[in-house]
Formats: C-alpha cells, structure tokens, sequence
C-alpha cells in the first residue's frame, strides 16, 4: 500500500518508495511494479501522472485523476510554478547556502538552463576511516530546484564536489562502497519532502510534506544528522 499524502475528486499525491519507478517503461524494464500501477490497483481509479520522481528517490509524487487536470498540472510543473525541497545527504561540508546554476543536458543531447538553490541543514564528522583521512564528514542538505530536469539535483551536487551519497553513475562509488560495507546501506540518500502548488480546480494552496522513509530516518542518526529545519 502506498502512502497517501493528499485526494480529492481531482488530484492524489502518495509517498514514493525508493527503488520504485513511476511508470512502466522499456528503461526499466526488470524494475519492480510501477508505482502507478499499484495506485490504480489501490484507490481502484485510473490514475494520469503529472511529474516524475526517478526511481531511487523517494517522496511526494503527485497524480491527477483525470487528463483535464493532468494537462493543467503539467503546465504548472513546466512553468517551473511548484514549489520543491529535497532533502539529501551529501559527501562533505556544504556551504552554509548557495545556488547552483549549471545547464545540463537531456537524454537527447539538448542543452537546458538548470538551476538548484541549496541551505545546509546540518553537519557531522564521524570516526569512519576513508582514503587517507581518520574520519569522514557529511551534510544534511535542503535542495530548491527552480527547474526540473533529468538527474538534476544528483548532477548539481556532483557539480559542486559534494556528491550525493548512494548515488550511481553521478556519485562516488568509494563513498558508495563504503557505506555497503559498514552500514549495509544500498539506496540513495534524496527524499522529495515538500510540494506546494496551486490547486489546478479549486485555486487552492496546496503544501504536501512526505516523511522520509525509514532507511533515509536511518542513516540520517547513524551519521548524527539529526538535526530539523
């Protein structure tokens, strides 16, 4: 069973699993059940996706209950109208705050403007030997991407040297291998927390906050980043 956040005659958002991907498709073909999928099964309603959430990250993921609103919606998502926060455990000390602004490129080659604005939650240095160094230190980041892009947020942060832990291809595979041998740790440490739009019917402000799921909950106090914003 999913996690539902939000419903009401037009639109329903749930909490995504990590390792989940939204819809069926020839990239990800040997994923389990779309998530999708199990929401049409669950609420017994054909569901129309409005946004994506790539498979390895978790949080609110938003559906529209019929193709009126799922046009209106998308709209709003593309004119960039929808307000994100991330949360992701990063390699090393992020700056207090900042804002990346790094075009990326699509799946087709087509250079697209993309930008991140980032506020550093919390920071911790543990006693976790890596490389030449006795400890190793990690940050508990808040991400505000203004665009939506493909991989954005895992790129952005590899951009600025603090890789998101558990991510591959974009992430460092030491740190990666590292946390599978002492945490037993394989999923990636990016959990979309918060939403907020417009309601497209209603014109309501709408603000959906996910809880993270229990593996991100879990490393987040093995690596003392306990800290709330």
């Amino acid at each position: 069973m999913l996690p539902i956040l939000y419903q009401d005659d037009h639109l329903i958002v749930v909490n995504k699993p990590p390792g989940q991907v939204v819809h069926a498709s020839r990239m990800a073909a040997n994923a389990p059940e779309p998530t999708m999928k199990i929401l049409r099964n669950q609420i017994d309603a054909w569901v129309y996706p409005v946004h994506r959430l790539d498979s390895k990250t978790s949080g609110a993921l938003v559906f529209a209950l019929n193709k009126e609103v799922q046009a209106q919606l998308n709209a709003t998502f593309q004119a960039s109208e929808v307000y994100k926060k991330y949360l992701a455990i990063v390699r090393g000390y992020t700056e207090d705050e900042g804002l990346i602004d790094y075009a990326l490129k699509n799946l087709n080659g087509k250079v697209q403007e993309a930008t991140t604005a980032y506020k550093t939650i919390c920071k911790s240095e543990i006693p976790l030997a890596f490389g030449k160094h006795d400890s190793s230190r990690y940050t508990l980041v808040a991400l505000y991407p203004s665009t939506g892009r493909y991989h954005q947020l895992r790129k952005h942060m590899a951009h600025i040297f603090h890789p998101i832990i558990g991510d591959r291809p974009h992430g460092c595979n030491k740190q990666n291998r590292l946390f599978k041998e002492e945490f037993g740790m394989i999923e990636m440490m990016l959990h979309a927390e918060e939403l907020g739009f417009t309601h497209p019917i209603t014109k309501e402000k709408i603000l959906i906050t996910a809880e993270c799921y229990p593996e991100f909950a879990r490393m987040k106090k093995a690596l003392s980043l306990n800290a709330s914003m």
